[in-house]
C-alpha cells in the first residue's frame, strides 16, 4: 500500500488518478488538435474525423474494455501479495489481443455499409471511410498500448503511463500538422495525415512502455521473465471478469456512434454543431476515465487485501475529486462556451455552414455543464464496482443508460419532431435522472463480499 499517503485518502487517489487523468488528457489533446487542424479545412473533414474516429474506436472497444480489466485484476493480485501474477495478466492480454484483431478487420466492410445506410452526407462519407480504415488497421497498436497501461495502472505506477502519453502527444501534434498540410516537403494528406500522425504517436508510446516493462527493476520485482506463458487460470479470470467490461464498452460506444450518426443525418448544420459539441464533450469526459482507473485500481488492491472499508474510503475520496472536476467544467462551459466553439471556425471565418451552426453549438455546449456532476458520480461508482468484480451489473447499467439516452435522442428528432436542441436537453435529463442507479447499487454493499483472487 501507499507509504506516503493514508490508505484510501484523497492524496492516495490523486497519486494514482492524476497521472492517469494527465495521460487521458494527452490523448484528448491529440484527438482535439487533429480535429481542430482538420476544421480549418472546412466542416466536412472535421465531421468525418469525429464520426470515423468514434466508429473506429467502437470497433476496438470490446477488446479495449476487456484488456482494460487488467488494471483491476493486476491490482487484486498485488493486494493479495502475488506480484508475480501481475505481468502474467499482461501476457494473457496480449494473447487475447492477437485473437480479437482479425475479427476487428472483418467488420470493416459492414461498417462501410452502415455509414451509407445511415445517410452520412456524400461530401463526408469518402473522407470518413478513409480515416476509419486507417484507424481500424491500427487497432493492434491500441490494444498493445492499453494492455501495458493497464499493467502499470494496476500496480500503481501510473506515472509511467503519463510519461509515455506526454511523449506521444508531443509527437502527434507536429506530425499531424506536417502530414495534414504537407509541410517539410511531404505530400498533403489531409484527413489521412491525421490518422497516420495518431498511429505514429501510439507506436512511440508503446516503445516507452515496453522499455519500462522490460527494464531491469520491473523484471526483477515482478518476475516478468517468467510471465511470458499461457496461464489458463489467469486467462480465465481475465475473460470471465473482463468480457462484461468489453461488452459494456462496445455497446456504450455503439450508443455514442448512434448519437453522432443521428445528429449528422439531420443535415450539415446540425452535424457541424454536434461535432463541435462531441469534441468538447469527449474532451471533458476522457480525463474522468483517468479518475475511474484510479478508483478501480485502489478498490481492486484493497479488495485483494480483504479490506473493503479502506476500499470504500478510496471511493469517497474519488467522488470528492470527481465533483471538484465537475465544478470546474461547470464554470468553463457556462462562461466560455462562445470562445470554445470559435476555436473550430474554418480559416477565413466565412463558411456559411459553420456560421449557421455556431449559435446551436454554443447553446449545446452550455447545456453540457448541467450534467457533469452526474457523469462524475457514474464514473466513480461504476469504477468502484468494476474494481471489486461486479462487472456484470456495471455492464448492464452502463449499457442501459447510454442506449436509453440514444433512444430518447432518436425518438425526439424522428418521431416527436423536436429540434436538435430540445432533443439534446432530453438526453441530459435522462443522464441526470438515471445516474443515481450506480450509487444505489454501490450503497447496497454486495460488492464488499466479492473475491476474485485467493
Amino acid at each position: 500500500m501507499s507509504k506516503t499517503h493514508a490508505p484510501g485518502s484523497v492524496r492516495e487517489i490523486l497519486a494514482i488518478a492524476v497521472p492517469m487523468i494527465v495521460s487521458y488528457g494527452c490523448d484528448t489533446v491529440m484527438m482535439f488538435c487533429d480535429r481542430l487542424l482538420l476544421a480549418k479545412r472546412g466542416p466536412d473533414p472535421m465531421n468525418a474525423a469525429v464520426a470515423g474516429g468514434i466508429a473506429a474506436f467502437m470497433m476496438a472497444s470490446f477488446g479495449f474494455g476487456l484488456l482494460g480489466y487488467g488494471t483491476a485484476l493486476g491490482a487484486q493480485y498485488l493486494g493479495a501479495h502475488h506480484k508475480d501474477r501481475c505481468p502474467v495478466v499482461t501476457t494473457q492480454s496480449w494473447i487475447v489481443a492477437l485473437a480479437i484483431y482479425p475479427c476487428v478487420l472483418l467488420l470493416r466492410e459492414p461498417a462501410h455499409a452502415l455509414f451509407v445506410h445511415l445517410g452520412v452526407p456524400a461530401s463526408q462519407i469518402g473522407p470518413q471511410i478513409e480515416y476509419f480504415d486507417i484507424m481500424t488497421y491500427g487497432t493492434l497498436l491500441v490494444f498493445a498500448r492499453h494492455s501495458l497501461a493497464s499493467y502499470f495502472s494496476g500496480i500503481g505506477r501510473t506515472r509511467v503511463v503519463m510519461r509515455a502519453s506526454i511523449v506521444a502527444m508531443c509527437v502527434n501534434i507536429p506530425a499531424s500538422y506536417v502530414l495534414i498540410y504537407g509541410k517539410l516537403g511531404l505530400p498533403e494528406l489531409g484527413i489521412r495525415g491525421a490518422a497516420y500522425g495518431t498511429l505514429l504517436a501510439s507506436a512511440v508510446g508503446i516503445a516507452i512502455l515496453l522499455a519500462e516493462y522490460f527494464g531491469r527493476a520491473n523484471r526483477q520485482e515482478y518476475a516478468v521473465g517468467r510471465s511470458l506463458i499461457l496461464h489458463p487460470e489467469v486467462l480465465g479470470k481475465l475473460l470471465r471478469y473482463g468480457t462484461p467490461s468489453g461488452c459494456e464498452m462496445l455497446l456504450t460506444l455503439l450508443a455514442a456512434n448512434a448519437f453522432v450518426l443521428a445528429f449528422h443525418s439531420l443535415g450539415p448544420v446540425v452535424a457541424t454543431a454536434s461535432s463541435i459539441l462531441m469534441n468538447w464533450d469527449m474532451s471533458a469526459y476522457i480525463p474522468l476515465m483517468g479518475m475511474e482507473v484510479g478508483v478501480t485500481s485502489l478498490v481492486g488492491r484493497y479488495m485483494g487485501a480483504r479490506d473493503p472499508d479502506t476500499a470504500h474510503r478510496a471511493v469517497m475520496s474519488g467522488l470528492k475529486v470527481g465533483f471538484v472536476y465537475a465544478g470546474i467544467l461547470l464554470v468553463l462551459f457556462g462562461v466560455l462556451a462562445g470562445p470554445m466553439v470559435d476555436l473550430f471556425s474554418p480559416s477565413g471565418g466565412t463558411d456559411p455552414v459553420y456560421n449557421a451552426a455556431r449559435p446551436m453549438a454554443v447553446t449545446m455546449l452550455r447545456m453540457i455543464s448541467l450534467y457533469m456532476f452526474s457523469i462524475a458520480l457514474v464514473i466513480v461508482f461504476v469504477g468502484a464496482l468494476r474494481g471489486a468484480g461486479d462487472t456484470l451489473w456495471a455492464m448492464s447499467y452502463h449499457i442501459s443508460l447510454h442506449w436509453l439516452a440514444a433512444g430518447v435522442l432518436y425518438a425526439g428528432t424522428r418521431w416527436l419532431d423536436l429540434s436538435a436542441l430540445h432533443a439534446w436537453a432530453l438526453v441530459i435529463v435522462v443522464f441526470m435522472l438515471f445516474s443515481a442507479g450506480a450509487w444505489l447499487r454501490y450503497r447496497a454493499g454486495g460488492w464488499r463480499r466479492l473475491h476474485i483472487v485467493d
